[in-house]
């Protein structure tokens, strides 16, 4: 009985136990090892997450840090801008008795040639006396060169010239204070009138005159055109 317990029954006894055994350890191996892997992946995700946030956040910052250079870089370009302005000098305008509207108009007024051979235009006709030969007037004139330089402006001096009319086309041996031409037109203004002289090389500068700052350089005899502006006579206005 013994023997037999030990040959046959306790195969079935032990396969049991054994089958106990190796079974009970696996199922808990399966288990211990996917706890750890759900922990992880868990773990993975939330960080997964919380780099996705940072991410966004930090691209977020960046975009806000190039929004606030940008407009840095703009308002200071414009303050640049603003104060390269406030330096730069004021543009001048030159002061005319004939602007370009004048003159245009004055293509569609008769010009007038003097014995003399002036030739002049009539931009407003005074209506003072006209100035006998000998008396003072006070005029403000604009002189020009062949190419429409201005040499001479009474205007932005800011004082007008005081001029003794003398007839310096008839007696050009008389001490004329002005060129011939321009003493002839002189002569036919009447006071409060304004007037274009086109004057010809033989009654313009006999010298011609050197060039200066801001003025350049007539050459003798050369023809030359004065915008006159006959202000008053003194003793008659």
């Amino acid at each position: 009985m013994q023997i037999a317990c030990m040959m046959m029954p306790c195969t079935a006894s032990s396969a049991t136990t054994t089958t106990t055994t190796v079974r009970a350890p696996r199922a808990v191996a399966s288990s211990v090892t996917r706890m750890p892997m759900r922990r992880a992946t868990a773990a993975c995700v939330r960080a997964t997450a919380r780099d996705d946030g940072e991410d966004a956040r930090a691209s977020s910052a960046v975009m806000k840090i190039g929004a606030v250079l940008s407009a840095t870089a703009m308002a200071m370009t414009m303050c640049a801008s603003m104060a390269r302005a406030d330096s730069l000098p004021e543009e001048q305008v030159t002061k005319l008795l004939c602007d370009d509207a004048c003159v245009k108009a004055l293509e569609s007024v008769e010009a007038v040639t003097a014995p003399s051979g002036l030739v002049y235009k009539d931009i407003k006709v005074g209506d003072g006396e006209m100035p006998p030969v000998g008396y003072q007037v006070v005029v403000d004139y604009i002189a020009m060169d062949s190419k429409g330089r201005v040499f001479e402006n009474s205007l932005e001096k800011g004082k007008p010239n005081d001029i003794r009319v003398l007839d310096c086309v008839q007696f050009p041996e008389e001490t004329c204070p002005v060129i011939p031409g321009l003493a002839d037109g002189l002569l036919t203004m009447r006071s409060g009138g304004i007037r274009r002289m086109y004057i010809p090389g033989e009654l313009s500068f006999p010298k011609g005159l050197a060039s200066a700052p801001g003025r350049p350089a007539i050459l003798p005899f050369s023809p030359v055109t004065f915008d006159v502006a006959l202000r008053y006579i003194p003793g008659f206005d």
